[in-house]
């Protein structure tokens, strides 16, 4: 079966999306297109954002193609299924310009993970991948569309009705192989993610080094994909980052959601010639460990610290054991060997505004960036939404965003106008779930 991946060509204009705007590898697909390979079939990932493909050309490269199973995705890469575009717009343009593709139509992404019937419906897919998609997207090639009641993860009309299969998939992370991308792509992938040192001069990548959390925060849209902590073996992991250092890559950010101190993996690092970001929580850190991450070559860091308050913090339910002063020196000791090291807030009305004030003047004092509070988006997937509303439903999206316009004014410093609301967006294209 030849199976095409398609990571649409992603515009963020009226979107609440706060994520970086820039292509990122697909590491969904590469896995996938890997596991493909390994089962029988042929797999193309054709990545429209970082081609910069217009829909014209991009209907011209999947039909080339001739697949027998279209693939969409529904956030820009692994890196955001978490804080993915809430609107579907993209995605639906994608699936429209290539709607005389003749080919099993699916989508993989946080959207169908969290809300599969509404996916599925604004869509108008044949199949839904509820959770991590790799393994699920090797037994759909693998399967006719007569036996998919077999399949675990997955929505489908089945006889005229939804019929959402089985519950979100988790990967085997261990069996994930070592990616290898194509030297066209990593020498035009000149984005550093999170990197503000310096000018990017080499390529850079990214890549995992582990899955999921073992924490479990209230804002954090994890639940439905990349939830359970799950590492890669060593081996793989340094397999893939020399396959990265040999085509040029000089560059990595590593995109766990928590990437944990690991001695072992960052002594071999260290003996790389790679410097390499990361997102982390300061918390975890010891000073000595803090030393090795910057010896290794990190530069930079990406902390959440989210609340200054234990109130905040335990409302937020960050299962943090440290105090604030705590959370400050291990900051400003680990800007002492990482060139860029940000502290992230949430805004979430627990902490005084003069505190927040003088802590940020503190550390910028160090080096050490602190940015403002951020407003929360109670993402559908989060306990934040559960809080609010219970578990989502087909309107989860819309719910979240209303809420979210209505109670804020300011919003995340890349957006230059204020973000509309979801079914405006979607509608647009006469497209959206009534």
């Amino acid at each position: 079966m030849r199976v095409a991946l398609v990571n649409p060509n992603w515009d963020f204009s009226g979107s609440i999306y706060f994520g970086c705007h820039e292509p990122h590898l697909p590491l969904e697909f590469g896995y996938a297109a890997a596991l493909l390979t390994q089962a029988g079939h042929e797999a193309a990932i054709i990545d429209a954002h970082a081609e910069r493909l217009e829909l014209g050309m991009l209907q011209r490269r999947v039909a080339a193609v001739t697949p027998d199973m279209l693939v969409v995705t529904t956030a820009p890469s692994y890196l955001f299924w978490r804080c993915a575009p809430p609107e579907l717009r993209v995605p639906q343009m994608t699936l429209a310009a290539l709607s005389d593709v003749p080919a099993t139509r699916i989508a993989v992404g946080p959207h169908g993970s969290t809300t599969p019937r509404a996916a599925l419906s604004k869509l108008a897919v044949d199949v839904v991948v509820l959770g991590e998609c790799e393994d699920v997207l090797v037994r759909l090639a693998d399967t006719s569309s007569e036996k998919w009641g077999g399949i675990s993860g997955i929505c489908y009309r089945r006889a005229g009705e939804i019929t959402v299969q089985g519950g979100t998939q988790a990967a085997e992370v261990a069996r994930l192989p070592a990616l290898r991308w194509p030297s066209t792509v990593l020498r035009h992938h000149t984005h550093h993610h999170h990197r503000f040192d310096q000018a990017a001069t080499v390529p850079g990548a990214e890549m995992e080094t582990s899955r999921g959390c073992p924490y479990h925060c209230s804002f954090c849209a994890k639940e439905n994909f990349r939830d359970r902590y799950r590492r890669r073996p060593l081996a793989t992991i340094l397999d893939e980052l020399d396959g990265l250092i040999a085509a040029g890559v000089g560059y990595v950010y590593f995109i766990d959601e928590i990437f944990l101190p690991w001695r072992e993996l960052l002594e071999e690092v260290e003996r790389r010639p790679m410097q390499f970001g990361i997102q982390t929580r300061i918390d975890l850190w010891r000073n000595d460990m803090l030393d090795l991450l910057g010896a290794a070559g990190c530069v930079s860091i990406e902390a959440g610290v989210e609340s200054l308050s234990p109130e905040g913090r335990d409302w937020l339910d960050k299962d943090c054991r440290v105090s604030t002063d705590d959370l400050t020196r291990r900051l400003i000791h680990a800007r002492r060997s990482v060139p860029f090291v940000q502290a992230n807030l949430i805004a979430s009305g627990a902490d005084d505004p003069a505190l927040v004030k003088r802590w940020r003047d503190e550390l910028q004092a160090h080096g050490v960036w602190a940015n403002e509070p951020v407003p929360l988006f109670p993402y559908p997937g989060s306990p934040d939404y559960r809080r609010l509303w219970g578990e989502p439903d087909d309107d989860a999206w819309e719910r979240a965003v209303d809420h979210y316009l209505e109670r804020h004014d300011v919003f995340s410093d890349i957006q230059e106008t204020r973000p509309r609301p979801l079914r405006e967006l979607e509608h647009q294209l006469g497209t959206g779930f009534p």
